[in-house]
């Protein structure tokens, strides 16, 4: 792994929901949001996939027996830790596409 953060976050129900319905459920949170990606139920995110690029993506699974939702994410920390942010923090406040000069970033290493 060159670069990235990992997240494994772990949560308890309030009441148990199958893992589909919190796919559902982060996928309406998130829907207006061009860098976060959910994926399907039981896909995990990885660094690798994420790399260069102003990406988050979310896996997220139920867990019955602990009655535990667990949410993994993944983020390049220097595209989207740090400067990544900073640009898409910019284009909001000059009213620019949120996207702008952050969709076909370099990659370095």
């Amino acid at each position: 792994m060159t670069r990235g953060i990992l997240t494994t976050l772990y949560a308890r129900m309030k009441k148990p929901l199958p893992s589909p319905d919190w796919v559902k459920q982060f996928e309406g949170f998130y829907r207006d949001e061009p860098f976060v990606h959910i994926l399907p139920s039981g896909q995990w995110p990885n660094t690798r996939n994420v790399r260069g690029s102003n990406a988050c993506h979310i896996g997220v699974v139920a867990d019955p027996r602990t009655e535990q939702v667990i949410i993994v994410t993944a983020i390049d920390n220097l595209v989207k830790g740090a400067a990544g942010q900073a640009i898409q923090n910019m284009n909001l406040m000059m009213g620019f596409d949120e996207t702008l000069g952050l969709e076909d970033p370099g990659l370095f290493p």
